[in-house]
């Protein structure tokens, strides 16, 4: 019998003579107490607690993604990147595709990481939603293309690589128009299967055409084998948390005015070379998520990312010249400068070629947070 009931049966029975008091034969004689020390019972009805809101993938989709990849994931509305509605390509893409690439992004490319463990803004569950929103767009069976062997020689498939493949994603891979089919995080991310059935049958309605009826069986398996060859291990994606506080701002405070020449938004990668190299007082505003700052930025620019320029107006000058940039040419940097723009910031250019072209121009980069 528990203390409490052992000493309400105390208190009912106080005026009974000893002989009448009821002794449990299963209890130990109750210590000295008060009612006072025994605990009461919470009878309160819990509240309610509402389940959480479910994370809008569409929302999250809209302000990070559509941006490079289109409102209805279309594609190309900056630098190639792909369409990611594309019917072939989600048939073939798993979810751990989509969440890693969404996730890590593809260092030293024009695509972000944009989760939060990499200076991102989405949450694990931001990924997840917006993954599942760009799922919905499937309307065709999955295809399971793992077990897909290939058998290839991989100087066999270099003359047709040259003439077909390497317009459009650069010689070993990378540095064209198109997607790095060289990255390492994408190789490591694609079975030999996947990349057989997209060259075979290529992207319907983008510029990747179908192989299939152009090249050889053996040829085919050849240029799989010939990317494949290509393949590293992937590199540092820097584990970063965007800074509340800036910092100094003004490369050469006490310079003069730069030059800026051309009377539209864009100004040109070797006139801002030119602006600091002159000595002249400007800003320069990395607009691409801090992660990708971190890994390599212009030297002397600030992270402020095209999605948070709100959180740092305060920090900025509205009497010194800021040119934003990013890296796909300019569809996050453009973003950057319209919030600018929109907080009363006048003196707002926009690097034209963006942060790729700067960097094989040799030009000053550095890396890490301030």
């Amino acid at each position: 019998m528990s203390l409490r009931a052992v000493l309400i049966t105390a208190l009912l029975c106080a005026g009974c003579p000893d002989e009448q008091s009821p002794t449990p034969v299963d209890a130990a004689p109750a210590p000295d107490a008060t009612v006072a020390d025994v605990p009461a019972v919470d009878t309160t009805p819990a509240p309610d607690t509402p389940p959480p809101e479910p994370v809008d993938g569409e929302a999250l989709y809209q302000a990070y993604c559509a941006l490079c990849h289109g409102a209805a994931g279309e594609g190309y509305k900056a630098d190639g990147a792909n369409a990611l509605a594309n019917q072939a390509f989600l048939a073939t893409a798993s979810d751990a595709l989509l969440e890693h690439a969404t996730l890590r992004g593809r260092p030293g490319t024009p695509m972000s990481a944009w989760g939060q463990t990499y200076g991102g803004p989405l949450s694990d569950e931001g990924v997840a939603a917006v993954v599942a929103f760009m799922r919905a767009w499937q309307t065709e069976p999955t295809l399971d293309l793992s077990d897909v062997t290939v058998d290839g020689i991989a100087e066999r498939a270099e003359p047709h690589y040259e003439i077909r493949c390497a317009p459009c994603h650069g010689e070993k891979g990378t540095g064209a128009e198109y997607m790095s089919i060289a990255d390492p995080e994408f190789l490591a991310d694609v079975s030999d299967g996947y990349l057989r059935h997209a060259i075979a049958g290529g992207r319907a309605d983008t510029p990747m055409p179908a192989y299939e009826s152009v090249v050889t069986e053996q040829t085919l398996d050849d240029l799989v084998v010939l990317i494949r060859s290509w393949q590293t291990e992937p590199g540092e994606v820097v584990e970063v948390t965007p800074p509340a506080e800036l910092g100094p701002v003004v490369i050469n405070p006490d310079g003069p005015e730069p030059t800026l020449p051309g009377e539209t938004r864009y100004v040109s990668v070797d006139a801002v070379a030119a602006a600091l190299e002159a000595g002249s007082k400007l800003v320069v505003m990395d607009a691409r998520p801090t992660g990708d700052y971190a890994l390599e930025h212009i030297a002397g620019a600030v992270s402020v990312p095209f999605y948070s320029v709100a959180d740092y107006v305060d920090q900025l000058p509205q009497d010194v010249w800021i040119v934003t940039y990013c890296a796909c040419p300019h569809a996050e940097s453009d973003a950057a400068a319209d919030a600018l723009e929109t907080n009363g910031f006048t003196q707002v250019r926009v690097l034209d070629e963006g942060f790729l072209v700067w960097k094989e121009k040799g030009l000053p980069v550095e890396s890490g947070l301030p």
